[in-house]
């Protein structure tokens, strides 16, 4: 699977804007939500190739929206990623028990962040 168009979902406009500059300079397409609500419902209108996921967000959390997801039949194939300052090992694996392919903690290394957009696509 090649990895072109890509959700960010954050509700900070500078980890927004800063993923969103670094993956469009790379060559992505990229989109947006605010919130895990946002992400559930943008998901299955636009299709991305990939998720990038912040975990603490008011509402819908990131583990939460990651679990709905990725345990709906019409997008499960989707590949996220978290993207979150929540750096204990308990929170990576939930995060992966949420279905999420990748965990990557703030701030994000770029290179860190392309390698595993690489090996996922």
């Amino acid at each position: 699977m090649s990895i072109k168009k890509v959700l960010i979902v954050d509700d900070s406009p500078t980890e927004r804007h800063f993923l969103g500059e670094l993956l469009t300079k790379a060559g992505y397409q990229v989109l947006t939500a605010e919130s895990g609500e946002e992400a559930v419902a943008k998901v299955k209108e636009i299709m991305p190739d990939l998720i990038l996921m912040d975990v603490v967000m008011p509402g819908m959390n990131g583990f939460q929206a990651t679990r709905t997801i990725t345990r709906d039949e019409v997008t499960k194939h989707i590949p996220v990623i978290m993207c979150t300052s929540k750096n204990q090992e308990t929170d990576m694996v939930w995060g992966k028990r949420q279905g999420a392919a990748e965990y990557i903690v703030k701030p994000v290394d770029p290179q860190e962040l392309f390698t595993k957009i690489a090996a996922l696509g």
